[in-house]
């Protein structure tokens, strides 16, 4: 997987393959409405397992049934392959969490 930041044009290629996902500030953002602050924060205990198994993390934020996902590659400055990834995996549990 490279390590290089996407371009822009490549960026708005893959978003459709994450609905609802946007770019602001120069990351992959979300944000997750739960049923209460229980289950946000419930997900974001999820969310942080699957960063540490992919050693890749986002800046997390827990509202009272809110959490809003910020992601971008650091060391490269930008989006990369991997943002994407994260973002994906983030996609596949939110419904078992509830996460609209």
């Amino acid at each position: 997987m490279t390590k290089e930041s996407l371009t822009a044009r490549e960026v708005e290629d893959r978003l459709p393959a994450l609905p609802e996902w946007t770019v602001e500030y120069g990351k992959l953002t979300r944000t997750y409405r739960l049923a209460d602050h229980f289950a946000a924060a419930a997900m974001v205990l999820h969310v942080a397992r699957i960063q540490e198994e992919l050693n890749h993390h986002s800046d997390l934020t827990l509202g009272y049934n809110t959490v809003d996902v910020a992601v971008n590659s650091h060391d490269v400055g930008g989006i990369t392959d991997r943002d994407f990834d994260l973002a994906a995996r983030v996609e596949e549990i939110a419904p078992a969490h509830g996460a609209e």
